[in-house]
């Protein structure tokens, strides 16, 4: 099933979200005080690659974030109160982490919170398929700001890139000893 494009009506910023105060730009360097907030697209599920992200993420040091994304708090209703509870968790983020695994599960709900967060100027970072050869489908890659290969110092690099438009410029350091 190919991708379909969303209506601009379908990805609309609620007024509550602007009266909460949400931030459409962060500026300040990350750090402890001020952690990077990062949604990572799921399908109300905390599946493998979601949770390999959370482990990555977490076994990089010096690498502050907040999870503003909730799978594990499912509402109750109707197709329109998932999108709202979605729009909710999207909108304080810096940057959205797109998994292509959830296409295979609920295409137009990827779809859904990609095209919600390049509707609220998030960058997204789209993940290459993981433990397979197989490229991310053209649609998907073209709405993200950045592809990302399975590889945490790239994912963090990354998201530093795109949240906060911080260059990390790191190096790689081999230490040997000459007998």
């Amino acid at each position: 099933m190919p991708f379909q494009v969303l209506k601009a009506s379908d990805c609309t910023l609620t007024a509550a979200g602007f009266a909460a105060g949400w931030p459409l730009c962060q500026t300040k360097a990350m750090s402890q005080a001020h952690p990077i907030q990062l949604f990572v697209t799921h399908g109300w599920d905390n599946s493998d690659d979601y949770l390999r992200v959370f482990e990555y993420l977490e076994s990089s040091n010096n690498f502050f974030y907040k999870n503003c994304s909730t799978p594990d708090h499912m509402p109750a209703g109707d197709k329109e109160a998932l999108r709202e509870s979605l729009r909710k968790q999207i909108a304080p983020a810096e940057v959205v982490i797109a998994l292509p695994s959830l296409a295979e599960a609920n295409r137009d709900l990827l779809q859904f919170q990609i095209v919600f967060a390049q509707a609220c100027n998030k960058p997204v970072v789209l993940m290459k398929n993981f433990g397979s050869a197989t490229p991310v489908a053209k649609a998907l890659s073209d709405m993200a700001n950045e592809l990302v290969d399975w590889d945490g110092r790239a994912l963090v690099d990354a998201i530093k890139r795109q949240a906060r438009h911080e260059e990390t410029n790191r190096w790689e350091t081999i230490e040997f000893k000459l007998d």
